[in-house]
């Protein structure tokens, strides 16, 4: 099996996507070790399937809310339909970790994503907020190597032309031109303008660096 396919893999537990998985669940849960109970934890466009498949579903001391743009089939935590830019409904402080996996190069823009950075910085006494790099070769979205980096016509052609990674083909020019434009990856350096006093960890591959995450008012040693 390719590399590329395998990093695709959720499914297979020796997947190397299972095993970064794996990896980044067993460091937030280091990260947490030293937290007072219980620990009121929200999570910025995340899902249910996500805590459970981690392996903190039985985490009693975790009070988990999770904020989405819409609402979602709610089984064990509480739901907030809101908005990551704006989320004036949360008081300063509020919760005791802000949580976000794989969100913030979905929100738009880069004015988006400092929207989204403040308000994460501002409702949480700490945080935890993890992102692709984009100097990843390979875009994890499309599984495409490079695609980043491509003109915006070429990538939209190609998402309207071909199914690719976890895109399936587009129905037409707009829709592809809506998805290449709802995902603006993050370099370490944009990051860390983001959240200034944050540590960065690094997820790496090859020697490469996969993904980033921010986070601050945690450690791990």
């Amino acid at each position: 099996m390719s590399l590329l396919r395998d990093l695709a893999d959720n499914n297979r537990a020796d997947s190397k996507a299972s095993q970064f998985r794996r990896k980044r669940s067993e460091f937030f849960r280091k990260l947490l070790d030293k937290l007072p109970r219980p620990i009121r934890l929200l999570d910025v466009g995340g899902t249910e399937e996500f805590w459970e498949q981690t392996g903190f579903k039985e985490a009693d001391h975790l009070q988990i809310t999770i904020l989405n743009l819409e609402a979602r089939p709610k089984r064990r935590y509480p739901h907030v339909v809101g908005d990551a830019r704006d989320m004036s409904y949360f008081a300063d402080n509020e919760f005791d970790v802000v949580f976000s996996n794989s969100v913030i190069e979905h929100v738009g823009t880069w004015d988006d994503q400092l929207s989204m950075a403040h308000e994460i910085r501002r409702v949480g006494k700490r945080y935890y907020v993890q992102t692709p790099n984009r100097f990843f070769p390979l875009e994890p979205h499309f599984l495409f190597p490079l695609f980043q980096f491509f003109p915006h016509s070429l990538r939209t052609s190609l998402h309207l032309h071909f199914t690719l990674g976890w895109m399936e083909r587009a129905a037409s020019r707009e829709e592809a031109r809506r998805a290449v434009e709802s995902i603006r990856l993050l370099s370490t350096a944009e990051l860390r303008r983001l959240f200034p006093k944050a540590e960065i960890y690094s997820e790496k591959l090859l020697g490469l660096t996969k993904s980033i995450t921010a986070h601050s008012g945690l450690s791990a040693s």
